[in-house]
């Protein structure tokens, strides 16, 4: 790549053993072919990696390597360049030292880069070498997503129309024409564009913009949990064009700024298909944006991949070869209920068998099943879903929710007449089931003779395998682990934890399965249905015949180095324990 001194730097490479003398040759003859430097026809011949290229040329020209994700840059630092020269250049100053600014590059031989930022800032530029991947990290996190565009948007405001009024009030222009064309701008669009493709990358399932008084904040739900994203602080000026570009992407009504409303925007992006599900509510200093994203490219799980045990797989198909009767799967939103459902679906479906589902909303397309997707605004409500359907001579029904006593009673009369229902409901617990439908105001004998099974789930997060890393856990928690599961041994037991990297976002987690709590009713538990038994009692029941919580299934999956003792107790409390 460069001679410097005595030595050049595929010898240096080669003395390192990063690569092989063959190695050297052919990526000489690449290099001479290609016209590129001896450093990156390794990289992309993949016989050296780019951090081992860098790490070898920075020692060569006696310059710093820098691991920036263990570095932190203060904001005074990050104001000495723009995001526009930043991302033009692909680099990111780090620190100032004696009137000296240090840059990190990707290429330090790069001299027109450093010239050109010499003249920009004013001063000395001395280069820090860093791969390109943590350099495009740095700039997202420092400057913030859409960076360009906030600033590309601020310098056409600046010079086109620098007596426009873009002052907040109560979070809104006053001009809604100002707004209407801003939405339009290129971008605007952009900016947007950008949000939803960096929410797409990160796996992310929920998009939250929420307006506040001096800054707007834009956050991912990532594995369950919220997670700020970095945004340009000029975002809050451009607040309600923003808003009223994810508005007409949802065909909602952007003068509609004072009642809440819900639209659907579909996208493509790299190959897969997103539908987004944006829900607008009005607050103190502008409209609140909710956005649910469902990848329509995702892979449909089947029952072996949910994460159920042995005895939790072997429940699951003994219900689902019932003829007839309901199989309730409870939990709140965001459990997985939905995906359990599909993968259920997905199990029983063959030619022989007519299979029609009611969903609000249809996340999935399940080949070979008939899906309806409900719409309350036209009459097309979950009950009258189920009245039609009953006549298009079903065999099996998945009615997306049991929401009140009409759905209910007519799901129930349903499984009575030989179909299979599977339904969800909202209750903390399986036993929880059987008091949700009373509240609804079915008749306990209706209950005891449709309901088959009734299964609770929640989803806890699967330690990064990237960093997983063993350890002996403290007496306390040690003691409270094998309590509940048989095999363990306090004085031997190891469990595991992420210890937090760049795959997980420095979490310790990556991914999610579920845990269960499955109820199938026997004769016992029919007769305190029909007594109108409290939940309590119908779950200790349940315990009696072998059934396990949803703490002590978590708990088997830490023992397991699945997941941690810290997550299963974050998602299931205590009364999930009944003594």
């Amino acid at each position: 790549m460069i001679r410097k001194g005595k030595k050049l730097l595929g010898e240096m490479l080669m003395e390192k053993g990063f690569i092989q003398q063959d190695h050297l040759e052919e990526a000489l003859r690449k290099a001479k072919q290609s016209n590129q430097r001896i450093g990156e026809a390794l990289v992309a011949l993949e016989y050296a990696t780019e951090e081992e290229v860098l790490m070898t040329l920075a020692e060569q020209l006696s310059v710093p390597f820098l691991k920036i994700k263990n570095f932190h840059i203060s904001q005074d630092v990050t104001q000495k360049i723009p995001a526009k020269h930043v991302l033009k250049y692909k680099v990111i100053p780090i620190k100032e030292e004696r009137g000296i600014l240090y840059l990190a590059m990707n290429d330090p031989l790069d001299i027109n880069t450093l010239d050109d930022v010499r003249l920009l800032v004013g001063q000395d530029v001395e280069p820090v070498v860093a791969t390109l991947e943590e350099i495009e990290d740095a700039i997202k996190k420092y400057y913030g997503i859409g960076a360009a565009t906030m600033q590309q948007i601020s310098d056409k405001d600046a010079e086109t129309d620098k007596g426009r009024n873009l002052e907040m009030i109560g979070g809104e222009n006053t001009e809604l024409s100002d707004t209407g064309d801003m939405s339009e701008d290129a971008s605007i669009i952009s900016f947007v564009n950008q949000i939803f493709a960096e929410s797409f990358e990160v796996r992310a399932t929920d998009i939250h913009i929420e307006p506040f008084e001096k800054d707007l904040r834009v956050r991912y739900r990532i594995d369950g949990l919220l997670y700020d994203v970095p945004v340009p602080a000029a975002i809050k000026r451009y607040q309600a064009a923003i808003t009223s570009r994810i508005k007409i992407m949802s065909n909602l009504n952007i003068a509609e700024r004072r009642l809440p409303q819900d639209g659907r925007i579909e996208l493509r992006m790299t190959g897969r298909s997103f539908d987004l599900r944006v829900s607008t509510i009005p607050t103190a200093f502008g409209e609140s944006i909710s956005i649910r994203i469902l990848d329509r490219s995702s892979v449909l799980l089947s029952l072996e991949q949910l994460g159920l045990g042995d005895e939790g797989l072997t429940k699951f198909n003994m219900m689902l070869k019932k003829p007839h009767g309901i199989i309730l799967v409870t939990g709140p939103t965001g459990s997985g209920k939905t995906t359990t459902l599909y993968a259920c679906l997905n199990k029983i479906n063959s030619i022989e068998k007519m299979i029609i589902s009611i969903e609000d909303p249809i996340e999935y397309e399940l080949h070979g099943v008939n899906q309806i997707q409900v719409q309350e605004k036209i009459g097309l409500t979950f009950a009258r879903c189920l009245r039609a359907i009953l006549r298009h001579d079903p065999n099996i029904i998945l009615v997306g929710e049991i929401r009140d006593h009409e759905t209910a009673e007519i799901a129930i009369q349903t499984a009575l007449t030989g179909h299979l229902v599977f339904s969800t409901l909202h209750t903390n617990d399986a036993a929880g089931a059987v008091a949700r439908l009373m509240d609804m105001g079915v008749e306990p004998y209706l209950i005891a003779s449709s309901v088959e099974g009734m299964i609770a789930q929640r989803l806890v997060r699967l330690i990064c395998p990237h960093c997983k890393k063993e350890y002996v856990p403290e007496p306390s928690v040690a003691d409270m682990v094998c309590a509940l599961v048989p095999d363990a041994n306090p004085s031997t037991l190891k469990l595991y934890r992420g210890a937090g990297c760049e795959e997980c976002r420095f979490t310790g987690y990556r991914g999610r399965t579920a845990i269960y709590e499955i109820i199938t009713l026997n004769e016992k538990i029919k007769g305190l249905i029909m007594q109108r038994a409290p939940a309590s009692h119908i779950k200790q029941v349940a315990l009696d015949v072998g059934m396990k919580t949803l703490r002590l299934d978590g708990m088997n999956r830490a023992y397991e180095g699945k997941t941690t003792v810290d997550e299963v107790l974050r998602v299931a409390q205590e009364e999930d324990v009944v003594d």
